[in-house]
């Protein structure tokens, strides 16, 4: 039985398990890499590598999501908001999407990477950096007119409801 063959044989309840299961895998392996040039040549060095992977792989993952959804080269708020529901780690972290006119908001209620780190006494990640080469690269993939601004992250917490939260704002 080759691989298609046995994803083919899954129930629908086992695929989405599987699909949980690999998103933990893959935010894993981005702690584990992380991790190891942390440990090796410090938090900046590994930040500064953080942001070069994410400026790149934000795009990829944008990019096929938006051609899976079928979304149009500019899908508005609506968009941008089914596409962040299927991004890889949208099933693992609880989060929160409003919308209101032509901004969007996300919200980042749990965030495994930060609870992970706490639960083996680590200082927390300071995703700021990151979070805005990601969110930002992710939107403007989505739809290029969009604006995303860092509302509270790690570390510049103004909201502390939640893990972080982010505007993209739609320019006309």
């Amino acid at each position: 039985m080759n691989n298609q063959e046995t994803l083919s044989s899954l129930s629908k309840d086992e695929l989405i398990q599987l699909i949980h299961i690999y998103s933990k895998n893959w935010l894993a392996m981005d702690g584990v890499w992380f991790q190891s040039v942390e440990r090796k040549l410090g938090m900046d060095e590994a930040m500064y590598h953080d942001r070069e992977a994410w400026s790149r792989f934000t795009v990829i993952e944008a990019r096929r999501i938006k051609a899976f959804l079928g979304l149009p080269d500019h899908p508005g708020v609506e968009g941008l908001a089914k596409a962040l529901r299927l991004r890889f780690y949208a099933n693992i972290n609880r989060d929160r999407i409003e919308i209101a006119g032509n901004t969007l908001i996300y919200t980042a209620v749990d965030c495994r990477v930060q609870a992970a780190r706490q639960r083996k006494g680590m200082p927390f990640h300071p995703c700021k950096s990151v979070g805005i080469v990601e969110y930002s690269g992710f939107a403007k993939e989505i739809d290029d007119r969009f604006v995303c601004r860092c509302l509270s992250c790690y570390p510049d917490i103004a909201d502390a409801s939640c893990c972080c939260k982010w505007e993209f704002t739609l320019l006309a």
